[in-house]
């Protein structure tokens, strides 16, 4: 699923300009292969505390029909096109070393930079704590990560392999929590936690009020006079709750389509 990386400034970690060369073969790193589990959230309830992921079976037509009800100006939105498609393959700690790379990137510098990262680790299924830590900054800056970016991701390994984060517990914390514990993290904000709650986690209620462009489709949504302030938002879409994620994904298609509904259903991707 395409998502839009859009912050204000005040919730970005600020980076430099990543390093372009290519790592070089003697720069890599051999490791055995270890197979990990890929992150499922569609086949297990979550704890009473969590509110079910939208990709639980029947979650995300209850939402659907909730938004429909709650926001007359989103429901044609709704009735007009495809439901959002959620799915990860991914396990948290992967998605979030991820989200650190792709930082202040286009899709495609992310995505090389990564397929870099990938290969210099000795594979995805070697993409481990112990191994991120084992990578020197020069190494990890021979594959496009700036010095800035090689600490973040020393630091969310190092809470990894001292058990202050795991992905078990990830999947197990509220949100809350989750915030305050992902926000611990050198390089990881406000913004990049609502992106990884929505698209790796499919929690459901998760309103990015940083996130430049859902407080543009708000702003075009309701015939605002100006983009609404981060403080704002809160109360002018309390309605969606305890649904904001699938609405928060509809302001990016309203603002894609440029405020102007389309005639017929599309398919997202």
């Amino acid at each position: 699923m395409r998502r839009t990386r859009s912050e204000t400034k005040s919730n970005r970690n600020l980076d430099d300009d990543p390093q372009t060369t290519a790592a070089p073969s003697s720069s890599r790193i051999s490791f055995r292969a270890r197979k990990i589990p890929r992150l499922t959230l569609t086949n297990k309830a979550p704890s009473s505390t969590i509110a079910k992921p939208l990709t639980f079976e029947g979650e995300m037509e209850i939402a659907l029909n909730h938004l429909r009800n709650a926001d007359p100006l989103l429901a044609p939105w709704i009735d007009t096109l495809n439901p959002p498609q959620l799915n990860n393959n991914h396990t948290p700690f992967f998605s979030l070393i991820k989200s650190i790379i792709s930082q202040q990137l286009s899709n495609k510098a992310a995505h090389a930079i990564e397929s870099r990262f990938v290969s210099l680790c000795g594979g995805l299924v070697s993409v481990l704590p112990d191994v991120v830590l084992s990578l020197s900054p020069q190494q990890l800056r021979h594959v496009g990560i700036s010095g800035p970016k090689a600490s973040y991701l020393h630091d969310l390994a190092s809470k990894y392999d001292t058990g202050v984060l795991s992905d078990s517990s990830i999947l197990e914390m509220d949100d809350d929590t989750l915030s305050e514990r992902l926000t611990s993290v050198k390089g990881i904000g406000p913004w990049s936690v609502h992106m990884f709650m929505i698209f790796t986690l499919h929690r459901p209620d998760v309103l990015p009020v940083g996130d430049l462009v859902v407080r543009r489709g708000v702003e075009r949504l309701y015939g605002l006079k100006a983009l609404p302030k981060p403080s704002q938002m809160e109360t002018l879409c309390r309605k969606w709750k305890p649904f904001s994620s699938v609405a928060s994904w509809y302001m990016y298609r309203l603002v894609e389509a440029k405020g102007v509904l389309p005639n017929a259903t599309v398919t997202q991707q």
